[in-house]
């Protein structure tokens, strides 16, 4: 069955070039209406023009798309708004929000300006959660709603010279969990995309066989799944080259030490059974835990 968005309406924010902008093309081609939102800056989020995002929109116009172009900065949250009531206007609804935009300033953390920190976070946290606010809503009141988050690698797992950046994108995935335990009961679904792709924000750092296998057209499918009618919800889908992975976010079993003078002694001798991954789960909420250890207590006292 073909994957389709007939009907649907969709905002995808740093759109107007790079994964960006493939993914605006790919929901239009599979039928969506689409808000190219794009600030029109440089990869560190300098300047702005609207060119960028409207070269996209006459690309989808040109295909026989609908398609309107936006530069609000993600970062202007009555921007955001505005660009969101300009959709609900032409359109009369949003489905998809697809929060792509981000820039980055990228140093050794001993090396890093803190307004280059904050300015990362602005963008990439502060900027997907106007996003989602805006949307929030109207994806309440249709009792529909697909947000994809971008985090990435980084955030997840780390990468030199990137702690603001990494600080940034793994908060998406904080953020993934809560909206999608709260946006359930009105078929909200939210997950989050870690994409491996040569682009702007990767030039210059990799060997011409590895770029040629990072096209950033391999990762647009794990998009258009996430942003689906059927559609997960909480998962990170990893995607580059062909590949796809989940990455997910596990507690272990642990142990139970109780509560005394020696606990930090034990605990420190044990801490390879605290961190041993047999068994280990992914938690439907934070209160997961709580119980677990809680369980863990009344276990040991016999209840």
């Amino acid at each position: 069955m073909a994957m389709d968005f007939q009907g649907r309406v969709a905002i995808v924010t740093g759109a107007g070039g790079g994964l960006g902008r493939l993914h605006a093309l790919a929901l239009a081609q599979r039928g969506a209406k689409v808000v190219v939102n794009d600030l029109g800056g440089a990869v560190d989020g300098s300047g702005s023009s609207v060119t960028a995002a409207q070269k996209v929109v006459d690309e989808i116009r040109a295909a026989g798309g609908e398609a309107i172009a936006n530069a609000a900065s993600v970062t202007d949250f009555e921007a955001v708004q505005t660009m969101v009531q300009q959709t609900i206007d032409t359109w009369g609804r949003v489905d998809i929000l697809v929060n792509n935009a981000g820039i980055l300033r990228d140093k050794s953390f001993a090396k890093m300006d803190m307004a280059d920190f904050r300015l990362v976070v602005d963008v990439h946290l502060m900027g997907a959660a106007n996003c989602c606010k805006a949307v929030w809503p109207h994806m309440q009141a249709q009792n529909y709603g697909r947000i994809v988050m971008t985090t990435s690698s980084t955030g997840l797992y780390g990468n030199f010279g990137q702690a603001n950046y990494g600080a940034a994108k793994l908060a998406q995935v904080g953020m993934m969990q809560t909206l999608a335990i709260e946006g359930a009961k009105h078929d909200i679904r939210v997950n989050a995309l870690a994409p491996t792709a040569a682009t702007r924000m990767t030039a210059g750092l990799l060997p011409e066989p590895v770029l040629e296998a990072l096209k950033p057209e391999a990762v647009v499918p794990a998009m258009l799944v996430l942003a689906h009618e059927g559609a997960p919800t909480r998962t990170i889908l990893c995607a580059g080259a062909g590949g796809f992975e989940a990455a997910h976010i596990t507690m272990t079993q642990g142990i139970y030490l109780g509560i005394g003078d020696t606990v930090p002694e034990e605990l420190a001798a044990r801490l390879a059974e605290v961190t041993a991954s047999e068994g280990e789960q992914v938690p439907g909420s934070g209160s997961v835990q709580g119980q677990v250890e809680v369980g863990k207590a009344m276990k040991a006292h016999g209840h």
